[in-house]
């Protein structure tokens, strides 16, 4: 329903329940809940207009708007409340603890004892979620790559199905990769091909 809202920070709030900003434009003002580094990060009445992308969730007894600094967040937190047993605070909690590409690095290299760190997440969920993340992430159908002289490395497959799965356009990522692959010191290191891949695409 909603992609993105640009408008001025009037209102930041930290409650018992979340993080909160208040975006105002066009003479409204919603009230977002936020990742705890966005809400750090983000300044009262600054003079710069600032640009969140949004996502409304909707239950029968309350309709809620989360705001995130990008979109590859917004997505993850997106595809976590995809996976069963995962509500919005638990996945608020696990990108509080992990940004997304930290997030999907460990969901690749299924360290669920990592992802305990995160507040209310066991053992036993820890596992679900990266059994089930990784399948979401990962089932998109990878297409034939394009003429670019890209690396037939897993990392480069992972982070193509990836960023496909986050909704990124075929030409895109193979844009993105091709910027990219002069910087990349280990071509089979997943996290640091899918880190600058979203640092690439996040500009």
């Amino acid at each position: 329903m909603f992609d993105y809202f640009k408008g001025y920070i009037t209102d930041k709030r930290k409650t018992a329940k979340g993080t909160y900003l208040t975006l105002e434009t066009s003479g409204v003002g919603y009230l977002l809940e936020v990742v705890e580094r966005d809400f750090i990060n983000t300044n009262i009445n600054d003079a710069d207009i600032q640009k969140l992308y949004v996502l409304l969730t909707h239950r029968e007894d309350a309709m809620s708007l989360y705001g995130f600094s990008n979109k590859e967040t917004r997505d993850i937190f997106q595809i976590l409340l995809s996976v069963s047993g995962v509500g919005a605070k638990m996945a608020i909690a696990l990108l509080n603890e992990f940004d997304a590409c930290d997030l999907i690095s460990l969901v690749i290299d299924g360290d669920f004892k990592e992802l305990t760190r995160a507040k209310g997440v066991g053992p036993k969920l820890a596992q679900k979620i990266i059994l089930e993340l990784k399948d979401k992430l990962m089932k998109t159908a990878l297409p034939q790559t394009s003429g670019k002289l890209i690396p037939p490395s897993q990392s480069f497959e992972d982070t193509r199905a990836i960023l496909l799965s986050l909704g990124y356009e075929e030409n895109e990522i193979e844009d993105t990769l091709s910027k990219i692959l002069p910087t990349i010191e280990d071509n089979s290191n997943s996290e640091e091909v899918i880190r600058k891949a979203l640092t690439c695409l996040s500009m």
